[in-house]
């Protein structure tokens, strides 16, 4: 199963409380009086799993996911709930830092193996918060957000592997790291563990074969691209057990990046023909049953009952998953939503979102209150009772009322931002969502950044409007392009999302600088909204 996103948040003893490092460190320390225990949180996050891949939100899936199925009996399944962008890298940035990445450089598209970091040295992140109030911090799987090589000279991927890399995870608040750079279908193919290589690369591989799966690169010996995900299972249960053996009473965050169902698509050949209808559905229930050994571990080491577990992926499902050759199963990877990675459409940002915390989720229900990834942020504040900075998570709305089962949040939602993959926007407040571009702004028809797996060469938007706006509680797939009807609407949604991108935030708050000199082409639109 497409490497599921899954926050595992798991409660045990609290710790002493600790001072955070940095000009980010929280206004304020957990009351030290406070004896209540605090969670462990483990983050599973899947890669490029679809929300209709998890059978629990599509009842006409062609398999069924019963690990998935079972902590949504078990929890609480948000319907509406939303990654930053609808590509990786975006994503995984507001994910742990609790504010968009367009904010900063990466304007559009996706960092590689070899890129820079692109996590500012200094900025509060997911981690580092949990660190700095006395949590144990791990993180296992793709990194995906640059590293700061050791170069032997200007072509970056002239790498001295010997030396220790910059900019990772354990420069950001992680007190250990072991995982990949970036994609699985990315070089280089090695194993990095906290700051470094395990082992040179002594060889290459070259492109796969049509349809491409893995980008050509240099290699370990010890690096297997079909043994990466049951690898990262494995040394996400074997930090389990050494946390239950170090009995230190220390609460733990577990990050656990799954790097599938996205390519290369490589069942192990326990789950070859599982799913009886392609590769991509035997991956996905690989996931499934991977995620059952997490939550099996849970159980053994006797940490179930005081955790919170969160199920998610990082972006909607990517076409490279062969739709066509799934078309015969009647399986829709987007769960009736239009489009896919990439995409604005809710196919490309929309997610399976499932959280389980024992005494606390109200048992099998179901949140259609909208949230994103970039809530986990001022989630965990709220949960340790500090307050943000002033500079830190300034898109993240705390969604713990939710957790403890209020029907609504105790503030109101601020307006969300979506980005694509060439850069596009789009604002949802409510029912109504408005895309600032006549296409999908991602490989979707209309397009005019058509990827290999969808359109030969790019469709032309001769006649199309400049801008689309869908009421969501009427046409979920996006059918009917409501912006002639209402203007009144389309004004005052671009003025806000112009207002959000100028102020530097979505939030309450100082407003924060942005990166105004970068060329933006994507902005044009702005004219429309003054």
């Amino acid at each position: 199963m497409a490497r599921l996103f899954a926050v595992i948040f798991v409660l045990t003893a609290w710790g002493d409380v600790v001072e955070a490092a940095g000009s980010n460190r929280p206004a304020t320390n957990r009351p030290a009086t406070e004896t209540t225990p605090l969670p462990n949180l483990i983050y599973i996050l899947a890669d490029d799993l679809g929300i209709g891949d998890v059978s629990c939100y599509n009842p006409k899936s062609a398999w069924r996911t019963p690990q998935l199925d079972r902590l949504a009996s078990e929890g609480v399944t948000f319907t509406d709930a939303h990654s930053a962008s609808s590509l990786c890298t975006p994503s995984r940035y507001a994910l742990l830092t609790g504010r968009y990445a367009w904010r900063g450089p990466l304007k559009r598209g996706v960092t590689r193996g070899y890129s820079p970091a692109l996590l500012e040295a200094g900025r509060l992140t997911v981690p580092a918060l949990l660190r700095s109030n006395g949590y144990h911090t791990a993180m296992f799987g793709k990194w995906h957000l640059g590293l700061d090589w050791a170069r032997r000279g200007a072509n970056e991927e002239n790498v001295d592997f010997t030396k220790p890399f910059g900019g990772g995870p354990t420069a950001h608040g992680f007190d250990r790291f072991f995982g990949i750079s970036a994609s699985l279908d990315m070089p280089p193919y090695v194993w990095l563990e906290n700051d470094r290589a395990v082992s040179l690369p002594t060889g290459k591989i070259g492109d796969s074969p049509t349809p491409k799966l893995w980008r050509a690169g240099v290699i370990s010996s010890d690096f297997k691209l079909e043994e990466v995900q049951p690898h990262l299972t494995e040394k996400a249960i074997s930090y389990l057990a050494e946390r239950a053996a170090a009995r230190d009473g220390k609460p733990f965050f577990i990050y656990l990046a799954l790097a599938s169902p996205h390519t290369p698509i490589l069942p192990t050949r326990e789950f070859q023909g599982k799913s009886r209808t392609t590769s991509y559905g035997d991956f996905v229930l690989q996931v499934d049953a991977d995620i059952g050994q997490i939550l099996a571990a849970l159980d053994t080491h006797g940490f179930a009952s005081n955790s919170i577990v969160i199920v998610t992926s990082d972006n909607g499902f990517a076409p490279a998953a062969n739709v066509p050759d799934l078309k015969p199963f009647k399986h829709d990877p987007s769960g009736g939503y239009r489009g896919c990675k990439s995409d604005l459409f809710e196919g490309g940002h929309r997610l399976p979102f499932i959280v389980r915390w024992p005494g606390v989720t109200p048992t099998g229900t179901r949140c259609a209150e909208t949230i994103g990834q970039f809530d986990l942020l001022a989630t965990c504040a709220d949960l340790l009772g500090v307050k943000l900075p002033e500079d830190a998570g300034e898109d993240s709305v705390s969604f713990l009322p939710l957790l403890r089962g209020r029907p609504k949040l105790d503030a109101s939602r601020p307006a969300i931002v979506h980005h694509s993959a060439n850069g596009s926007f789009a604002i949802r407040e409510g029912k109504w969502k408005l895309l600032l571009c006549p296409d999908s702004g991602g490989w979707s028809y209309p397009t005019t950044s058509p990827s290999e797996w969808t359109q030969p060469k790019a469709d032309s938007l001769e006649g199309l409007p400049p801008f689309q706006l869908y009421d969501l509680d009427a046409d979920p797939a996006e059918k009917n392009n409501l912006v002639a009807r209402h203007p009144d609407v389309v004004q005052r949604l671009g003025r806000l999302l112009r207002e959000q991108i100028e102020r530097g935030r979505s939030t309450p708050g100082p407003a924060q600088p942005y990166d105004r000199n970068a060329v933006w082409p994507q902005l044009s639109w702005m004219e429309a909204f003054k």
